[in-house]
């Protein structure tokens, strides 16, 4: 098993970063799938002294609902976005800065959580606290701040807890 980690010090990175070179490549071949093998393996590899802390994913199959809730909500936030701009007069706007507590300790939950506000249109992470108990988040149409709080909480930070901690 030691082997095993010694030359896959980061498994679910060396997946990931083969089925990203698949997808850049935008073509199926063995070639492109050993090459992209060859750079899940070599990456990792040299960047792990950079790496001492290994995440601990508790429940990594909960990666795949993260993403779909993600994407599915990063289709609505354009589709509301896009109805603000087009039709919301700037007075009945109520852009607003959020602080969103958070329960998340480790830095790679509390960077997914952030990348993810970042991703979705309308909402953007501005700033983590010192200490990583909270989060500053920009809302372009946010007239009830305290349930876009309760809804980053619910949605994301609670999946991400499942996943990491």
């Amino acid at each position: 098993m030691k082997l095993i980690w010694r030359l896959f010090p980061h498994p679910f990175l060396t997946l990931l970063l083969t089925l990203t070179w698949l997808l850049m490549v935008n073509r199926w071949s063995l070639n492109s799938l050993v090459f992209g093998f060859l750079l899940g393996v070599v990456i990792p590899f040299v960047t792990q002294p950079y790496w001492p802390n290994r995440p601990n994913l508790r429940r990594p199959l909960k990666i795949a609902e993260y993403i779909l809730v993600v994407l599915l909500d990063i289709v609505q936030a354009n589709i509301i976005v896009a109805r603000i701009v087009l039709f919301k007069p700037n007075a009945d706007r109520r852009p607003n800065w959020i602080t969103v507590p958070l329960d998340l300790k480790t830095p790679e939950a509390i960077t997914a959580l952030a990348g993810t506000i970042t991703m979705t249109p309308g909402t953007l992470s501005a700033d983590v606290s010192d200490e990583g108990h909270a989060l500053l988040v920009h809302c372009l149409d946010a007239p009830n701040p305290d349930a876009v709080r309760d809804e980053i909480k619910q949605r994301y930070e609670r999946r991400l807890m499942e996943i990491f901690e």
